[in-house]
């Protein structure tokens, strides 16, 4: 019955979340509204580019350019939002929507690009992602998965079932990473295709774009196979699909090509730049420094305004234990572009390796308030607790705890040492019960990475003559992290 009610349940909220979808005015499931769409734009878009290594700044006139060419896009679209077009400055060849009309493109895309055309084509096809909310369905579509879940686990109480994930977390980052369904992608390609006649841009543009493609896909380049590929898999039927719509549409419109490049020559330039860079980074990852200092060099040399060319050099200094000179990198990365969070966040770090705490502090919070990360709340932890600020530092342990990997061990370790004594039973399990010679015992479990000793337990119990009293045993022994002891209560 109960299976039965749970099931007429979500149903009903089925068909209560059916809209009409603005572009192609058909019916679809919807349980995000337009008033959730345009909030988790807004709150996901600033950090969302963050990650994906923040704005594009050494050439703003091309941000405002490839805005332009968005905004005469939006304009023709069938659902008015609060369209945005940034660059993000990145050269995974990429471009993402969020819900709302927040849109992306990365600098590595706009390099492989020939024409305004073209780049009308990808900004197209994300602003019909926005307008006929694929996003919103690919989230609705995790509500329904994620309300089954929570019903069978309802359905089926006390069978040991985990906690269930929660919604929310990290949806920007789902959402850009997200593989959208055929459908989706073929409402964006044709939509985005009529959307660029009604601003006046030459079709053929899409159809070229989606060529270039199929081409790189099929020699697997490994740089597009991680970006736009991942989300927007090409096709050779994607590419018939915009034949057979190109002839159907109006001929002529505006290819762009002289504007394009007049736009992106500066983006072409320093293109060498930024392949040392992307190589020098690499090369950093596998422990090469001196390969990536080398480029490091040279990228700062053919392009000094960009500021991660010096972020790069920084952590060059930083891994040599060369902390001044690695400060002196960050520096000049922050004053190059004082809006993205790593140059703080690596200053932070080095600041508190030199023992520098007011400005470990300072640059940390900066950095958290772009982009909280684990690193940054670990490290405000370490400083809030040799401050003797306990229970701030708690609180920063604990935003870390949950994470995977050695760092998340660490600042649980740390939590549990700051908290154990006033919230034992958070982290010691104990179970009463006899043993094989009939003892009464407690079994004390320690879950925790950190080894326990000097144990206090409290028993209740009814006496012979029926009342409840309580005792307190002491015990000198130490219960090892991750293992657990019986003692002996008497």
């Amino acid at each position: 019955m109960k299976k039965q009610l749970l099931l007429l349940m979500l149903v009903s909220a089925t068909l209560s979340a059916c809209v009409t979808n603005p572009v192609t005015g058909e019916s679809q499931l919807s349980l995000v509204s337009e008033q959730q769409e345009l909030a988790i734009g807004a709150q996901q878009y600033a950090p969302a580019r963050q990650s994906q290594g923040g704005d594009y700044v050494v050439d703003r006139e091309l941000t405002a350019y490839v805005s332009q060419v968005g905004q005469r896009l939006a304009a023709v679209s069938d659902r008015k939002l609060p369209y945005e077009f940034k660059v993000i400055n990145n050269g995974v060849p990429n471009a993402w929507a969020l819900p709302g009309g927040k849109i992306s493109i990365n600098r590595g895309l706009l390099t492989a690009l020939n024409s305004e055309a073209e780049l009308a084509a990808v900004l197209g096809h994300e602003i019909v992602h926005a307008a006929a909310g694929h996003g919103a369905q690919s989230m609705s579509k995790g509500i329904l998965l994620q309300a089954g879940v929570a019903g069978a686990a309802i359905a089926t109480q006390g069978t040991g079932y985990a906690d269930l994930a929660q919604m929310g977390a990290g949806i920007g980052a789902q959402l850009i990473s997200q593989k959208y369904g055929r459908d989706a992608e073929r409402e964006s390609d044709y939509y985005g295709m009529l959307y660029m006649v009604r601003a006046g841009y030459d079709a053929q543009g899409a159809v070229d774009l989606q060529r270039t493609f199929v081409k790189l896909s099929e020699g697997k380049q490994q740089d597009w196979m991680s970006g736009m590929f991942a989300s927007h898999p090409p096709s050779q039927e994607r590419v018939r699909n915009n034949e057979a719509l190109l002839a159907t549409l109006p001929k002529g419109g505006e290819q762009g090509v002289a504007r394009f490049r007049a736009k992106t020559a500066g983006l072409m330039r320093s293109k060498p730049a930024y392949d040392a860079y992307d190589t020098g980074r690499g090369a950093l990852a596998k422990g090469d420094v001196a390969t990536a200092r080398r480029l490091a060099g040279r990228a700062i040399a053919m392009e000094p305004k960009e500021a991660q060319f010096y972020g790069l050099m920084g952590d060059v200094e930083q891994k040599n234990n060369r902390l001044k000179p690695a400060m002196k990198q960050y520096d000049k990365a922050t004053s190059l572009n004082p809006d993205f969070f790593y140059y703080y966040l690596q200053r932070g770090l080095v600041s508190e390796r030199l023992k520098l705490a007011a400005q470990a502090r300072s640059d940390l919070q900066r950095s958290v308030t772009l982009l909280p990360t684990a690193d940054a709340y670990n490290s405000l932890g370490n400083l809030a607790r040799q401050d003797g600020r306990l229970d701030e530092a708690k609180g920063y342990y604990a935003r870390v705890a949950g994470v995977q990997g050695a760092l998340g061990k660490q600042a649980y370790g740390a939590l549990v040492e700051l908290d154990l004594n006033d919230n034992p039973g958070k982290y010691v399990q104990v179970k009463a019960g006899r043993d094989g010679q009939g003892r009464i015992v407690a079994q004390v479990s320690n879950p925790t990475p950190r080894s326990i000793a000097d144990l206090v337990v409290a028993v209740q119990f009814n006496n012979a003559a029926g009342q409840t009293q309580q005792i307190e045993r002491s015990f000198r022994g130490t219960v090892a992290a991750g293992s657990q002891q019986l003692f002996d209560l008497g």
